[in-house]
């Protein structure tokens, strides 16, 4: 028998129970699409191929998988025999063995994927399908067994006699074949069924008949096989895969104090003693290092941030922050913002576009936008860098050492020069040179007696 492996994801489906104008396959779980988490743990068992069965939304869904796997189309959904039977032309004349998965069972993980094709090698079997046991199977195909054990049939559940309805052992939908049988055999399978479709189970029959071997391999944990067609399953498919993240994340040194509460997407990476408070919810493709605080209540995106730095109450996005940094709370940090270390960003700050170098501050009530501001420079309480016309944005430049004056407005384009001063109050329109102390507001006048008149 060959060594070559290969797999075919079924994600042709529309999926009408989600009840979406997104495909069933591209709805994320814990911020990645179903059917890429499908795909990446395939590709951790060293395959030779990889084909996924696109239908509905299919160049939305070769666009996710762009250079993970090949694609074929299938036009019409007559079910998953069918469905398998487009990849016929790449894979029909190889030897070995080929996986078929369906790209809505996102928890499904490599280590179960090895396990199957193991049994299955094992017990040199034209195929072998992966069951469990379900608490309620209600929906799923039952997994008939001979008085022995063998494995009899699969019946759907629509197809099925009260008597099967009772078996709590399902097929979870996922298939190990000899290639060369698996594609012999779908030629013959035919739609004679309640639904008019043609089954992939059906194969097995095909293949008992013929005298071939095959058998089932039943994982313990039900919750990896889960096929979600519906909302509800979506969430309980997110809520399991994040306790798994957070599990992985608690074991490799990270205190998370309340992981129901914590929502961490998969391409996380956090260091060693960081602690992640309730309701810090982190997404994409974020990079925490070691000793950090952040949250409670944060929201992080696709930002890289070193160490021992505190972000609490706050959200970030597309951007970098240094190293013994303080953000928040109630700070934002919008996106291709950079942030060098010990930096302190105060409560009800805002920053776009706009980097702060090292030992800078802006503790409270600014925005920071399309700038870029110098080393230990401090930004008072109500700055404003007015970066918008009304049609075009310009930048603000602050040197190093500048101190800038509560309640100043820095009118773009504008450079406030080297160790410069700007007075508090100040509306700045002009460049400030270097260590001069500007001032850019009204001549104080104060009237006397002025207010009793109005009193009066």
């Amino acid at each position: 028998m060959s060594n070559n492996r290969y797999a075919v994801v079924l994600a042709a489906g529309q999926g009408t129970r989600m009840k979406s104008k997104l495909y069933k396959v591209l709805h994320p779980v814990c911020g990645k699409p179903m059917v890429e988490h499908v795909v990446d743990q395939l590709q951790q068992i060293g395959l030779s191929e990889i084909v996924t069965v696109v239908g509905h939304g299919a160049e939305v869904v070769k666009a996710q998988l762009q250079g993970k796997s090949e694609f074929v189309l299938q036009n019409e959904q007559l079910g998953t025999a069918h469905a398998v039977m487009q990849a016929s032309d790449l894979l029909k004349n190889e030897s070995g063995t080929t996986l078929v998965v369906c790209g809505d069972t996102p928890l499904l993980t490599k280590e179960t994927l090895q396990s199957l094709l193991d049994h299955h090698g094992k017990q040199e079997a034209k195929v072998t399908v992966l069951t469990a046991s379900a608490f309620d199977p209600t929906g799923y195909g039952r997994v008939v067994r001979t008085t022995s054990g063998d494995l009899q049939k699969i019946v759907e559940h629509k197809d099925a006699t009260e008597q099967e309805r009772e078996i709590c052992e399902i097929n979870t939908g996922t298939y190990c074949f000899d290639n060369e049988a698996l594609f012999q055999a779908l030629e013959q399978v035919s739609n004679d069924n309640v639904q008019g479709e043609y089954y992939l189970p059906d194969v097995i029959e095909i293949l008992q008949q013929a005298g071939e071997k095959v058998t089932a391999f039943m994982t313990q944990n039900f919750d990896e096989t889960m096929g979600v067609n519906d909302r509800y399953a979506l969430s309980q498919a997110e809520a399991i895969m994040r306790a798994r993240i957070a599990k992985k994340h608690m074991l490799q040194g990270v205190t998370i104090v309340d992981p129901e509460n914590t929502y961490i997407d998969s391409n996380v990476f956090i260091g060693q003693d960081t602690i992640i408070y309730p309701g810090t919810v982190l997404k994409g493709n974020v990079e925490i290092g070691e000793e950090c605080t952040i949250g409670p209540n944060s929201e992080i995106s696709n930002c890289k941030i070193g160490n021992h730095t505190d972000i609490r109450h706050s959200v970030a996005t597309d951007s970098e922050i240094g190293s013994d940094v303080a953000i928040g709370p109630f700070a934002h940090i919008r996106p291709s913002s950079s942030i060098s270390d010990d930096v302190k960003i105060g409560n009800f700050v805002e920053v776009k576009k706009a980097s702060f170098g090292k030992g800078s501050k802006a503790s409270h009530l600014s925005y920071i936008g399309d700038s870029s501001v110098g080393q230990s420079v401090n930004i008072g309480c109500g700055t404003i860098t007015v970066n918008y016309d009304g049609k075009n944005k310009y930048k603000t430049v602050i040197e190093d050492n500048a101190f800038i004056g509560c309640n100043s407005n820095l009118i773009a384009p504008v450079t406030i020069g080297t160790g410069a001063y700007v007075a508090a109050g100040s509306t700045i329109t002009d460049d400030v040179p270097a260590d001069a102390l500007s001032i850019g507001r009204a001549r104080q006048v104060n009237k006397e007696e002025y207010a009793k008149k109005i009193k009066e």
